[in-house]
Formats: structure tokens, C-alpha cells, sequence
């Protein structure tokens, strides 16, 4: 009878053991999930953070190349109205043109508007109103590709813009007299 005694004693001192090694376990998983959610929690702050701080970036970026393009827009325009630029230094950037239309597919621009693209560039000349929409695509193309071809394009359009504007005013002068 000693003998089952000491067995169950002992099995009993074992199972105790084991209940507080793991009760005691049990606390540090809890530690352990707590610290997880915490973890967890700092994460997804800083990816809201990341997504505001990429929208910021984005937007600044954005007025940049605004920015900038403005400035191009005004500068050429200026520059031609002074006959500092022509019809035929225009041209010199036209071959340059063609990458354009082979870097650009179904975005940003439709078939449509890549067709309508393509036809522009192969004219001898532009109206005003064609002018105007070329250097809106040039814009929608330095936004969304950023090229040296964009750029080009994006100058070419502004220089037609202002050869078209003064062959308008020129013929709205014309026609007074």
C-alpha cells in the first residue's frame, strides 16, 4: 500500500508541477499575444502614415511637374512670340515625336486620342485649337510617364500654340482693315 501511495504522491507532485509550469506558460503566451496586437497596431499606424505621407509626396510631385510645365509653356510661348522660334526650329522636334506614340498605349490616352495624336504630329501646321489640345494630352503624358519625349512634346505643342495664336491675331488684323 506504500507503494501506491508514493505513486500517487508523486504522481500528484508531477501533475501540480505541470499545472503551474503551465499556468505559467499560459501567462507568458498572453504576454506574448499582447505584445502582437501592440505590434500589430504600431503597423497599421504606420502604413495609414506611409499611404498619407505617399498622397503628400504625390501631391507635391504633382505641382512640381505643374509647375514646371507652366513655366515651359510660357517661356516658348514667349520666345516664339518674339520670333526667337519659328515654324522651322518647330519642326526640328517633330522626328523626336514619333517616340511618343510608340511609348504610349491604352494609358492615359485612348485609341481615339492616340490617333488623333499621331495625325497632329504628321501636319504641316496646326490651328490653335489643335495646338491646345496637344499640349492638354502633352500634360496628361509628362503626368503620367515623366520622358524626355514628353517633355518634346510637350514644348512642340506650346510652340504651335503660340505660332497659331499670332497667325490668328495676325488675321483678326488683317481682316479690320
Amino acid at each position: 500500500m506504500d507503494i501506491v501511495y508514493y505513486v500517487v504522491g508523486f504522481s500528484l507532485t508531477v501533475v501540480g508541477m505541470l499545472g503551474g509550469a503551465l499556468y505559467w506558460l499560459g501567462g507568458k503566451f498572453k504576454e506574448i499575444d499582447k505584445r502582437f496586437e501592440t505590434v500589430e497596431r504600431e503597423l497599421r499606424q504606420i502604413r495609414e502614415g506611409q499611404g498619407e505621407l505617399r498622397r503628400y509626396v504625390d501631391e507635391r510631385f504633382s505641382r512640381l511637374l505643374n509647375g514646371f510645365a507652366s513655366y515651359q509653356e510660357f517661356f516658348l510661348e514667349f520666345l516664339t512670340a518674339e520670333d526667337v522660334i519659328d515654324k522651322k526650329r518647330a519642326e526640328l522636334t517633330r522626328g523626336e515625336l514619333w517616340r511618343v506614340v510608340k511609348l504610349v498605349g491604352a494609358n492615359p490616352l485612348s485609341k481615339e486620342e492616340v490617333e488623333r495624336l499621331k495625325e497632329l504630329i504628321q501636319k504641316e501646321e496646326l490651328t490653335y485649337e489643335e495646338a491646345l489640345w496637344l499640349r492638354e494630352v502633352a500634360r496628361r503624358l509628362i503626368i503620367e510617364y515623366g520622358t524626355p519625349e514628353t517633355w518634346k512634346l510637350h514644348a512642340y505643342a506650346s510652340i504651335w500654340v503660340a505660332l497659331a495664336r499670332r497667325k490668328k491675331a495676325e488675321e483678326m488684323g488683317e481682316s479690320k482693315e
